[in-house]
């Protein structure tokens, strides 16, 4: 294959300076939480019932405050991510020192849920780690979104596949131009 049609990359992401991750992370916690909150308001309607909600309440912010905190303090408040976009598609890694955190992270908890035998536990830590590294092929894209300004590419595959491609300004152009290139040889729609 020719070098010049492989692009390789690494970069460090702010978390919760990219609207692109805080918008995943919004339908992935926020969908799920909201409707607890949402219950929770609904219930506190009664007597007695408005000091148990609000209980509710403040332990979910205090869940959200102490995930916050263990994202700054054990990842910077950094996405360390590596892309690699070539002739057979699109793959995103994690790599540095976030990769090794998040294997012994992952192994952790495999292991504690196996142990509190706790499946839910144990799958997500299984979940977590099969998703260090994804890709997608060229001919299973479906969707494609450019967002210039941020210097980012979303592809979107089947149900729940979906990569944030991050570029640098330096990149952004040429890897926004082979994308198009590769999905219109495919006959695929481009996005905007």
């Amino acid at each position: 294959m020719d070098e010049a049609e492989k692009f390789r990359w690494e970069m460090s992401v702010p978390i919760f300076g990219n609207t692109i991750i805080l918008k995943q992370m919004a339908i992935a916690i926020g969908i799920p939480f909201g409707l607890v909150i949402g219950i929770l308001l609904i219930a506190s309607r009664g007597e007695g019932a408005r000091q148990y909600s609000r209980y509710g309440l403040a332990l979910i912010a205090a869940t959200f405050g102490l995930a916050y905190l263990v994202i700054m303090i054990a990842y910077g408040g950094k996405y360390q991510v590596g892309f690699v976009i070539d002739r057979a598609g699109v793959q995103c890694y994690t790599c540095g020192k976030q990769a090794r955190r998040n294997l012994i992270i992952n192994r952790l908890t495999v292991a504690l849920g196996i142990m509190a035998r706790r499946p839910a536990t144990a799958g997500a830590g299984i979940l977590a780690a099969s998703r260090q590294s994804t890709s997608l092929r060229w001919h299973g894209i479906r969707k494609t979104k450019f967002h210039p300004g941020q210097y980012t590419i979303t592809v979107h595959g089947g149900f729940a596949q979906q990569i944030a491609i991050f570029c640098t300004p330096d990149n952004y152009a040429t890897v926004e131009a082979f994308i198009r290139s590769r999905l219109c040889d495919l006959g695929r729609r481009v996005g905007g």
